[in-house]
């Protein structure tokens, strides 16, 4: 139960992150590439200020560091961008749905079995992300948008890899911040917009705590998951992003939306009753 409480308290940090994300930049005074400056250079701070307070060793800089901030940084520009046009529900469903549809690849090149249950939640919920993708005059998703979310769940699937294999989550988190926030101060200098004191406010907060604490807590709970269960898992963040953005942004739920959730959610449910009978 305590695992299951931290993994419910990580998918509702990560729904966050696109709530705030769309708050910062839905009045148009605040950019993509300010905002993801921001957030990841106050997570690197809280995170570095954490690391200083705590008696363990500090973390040593490594290649497994570097490669961690690279995708943590592809992840963070691509989600920013995305969120200029994409719903905050529609995002999170496509970011989370191409990281599932990733970690079954990842899981296969490398030799691993994934039982059946897995199989059929995992083509359940693809079969919702298609279907939400697909064409429509009456609920149209910006491909542009969409396709940079698809880069930004690329960067997100090799960064949670990656965490999979840290022994010490909080080290290797705050690692990768503060080397992924040069990359993301940089693509703010190349593609410079303005930030107002609203969006600053909520890249700290997405920052420092959904995005910093948010990821030391993924990384502490990734060793207890397999990597089809870690991608299902946040398969569930869309619907609560979904119903955040509906509460604090007043972005209507579609028919579409609703059913593609469904889905989604049918298939999460398969692969945990999968794991559970396996076990």
């Amino acid at each position: 139960m305590k695992l299951f409480w931290l993994i419910a308290l990580t998918m509702t940090a990560f729904a966050s992150n696109s709530v705030l994300n769309r708050l910062a930049l839905s009045p148009g005074d605040t950019g993509p590439a300010s905002y993801a400056a921001i957030r990841l250079v106050s997570g690197a701070i809280m995170l570095a200020v954490l690391v200083a307070l705590r008696s363990q060793k500090k973390p040593k800089l490594s290649r497994h560091a570097y490669w961690s901030a690279a995708m943590l940084a592809l992840y963070a520009l691509g989600f920013s961008f995305a969120y200029i046009t994409l719903p905050t529900g529609a995002g999170a469903l496509i970011l989370f749905g191409g990281v599932q549809v990733m970690s079954f690849a990842i899981t296969l090149a490398k030799g691993q079995r994934i039982s059946m249950f897995n199989w059929i939640g995992a083509g359940l919920a693809f079969a919702g992300l298609c279907y939400l993708l697909w064409p429509d005059e009456g609920a149209a998703i910006d491909r542009l948008g969409a396709g940079l979310m698809l880069i930004a769940a690329l960067g997100w699937t090799l960064y949670t890899l990656a965490g999979a294999q840290s022994r010490d989550p909080l080290g290797a988190t705050t690692l990768a911040f503060i080397l992924a926030a040069p990359v993301g101060m940089l693509a703010w200098l190349i593609m410079p917009d303005v930030a107002s004191l609203r969006g600053v406010l909520f890249a700290i907060l997405s920052g420092a705590v959904t995005s910093g604490m948010g990821y030391a807590l993924w990384y502490r709970v990734l060793p207890h998951l397999s990597m089809p269960i870690a991608a299902v898992a946040q398969l569930t963040v869309p619907v609560i992003a979904a119903l955040g953005g509906a509460v604090f942004l007043g972005e209507g739920l579609t028919s579409r939306f609703a059913i593609a959730t469904v889905m989604v959610l049918c298939g999460v449910g398969l692969s945990i009753v999968g794991q559970a009978m396996r076990k």
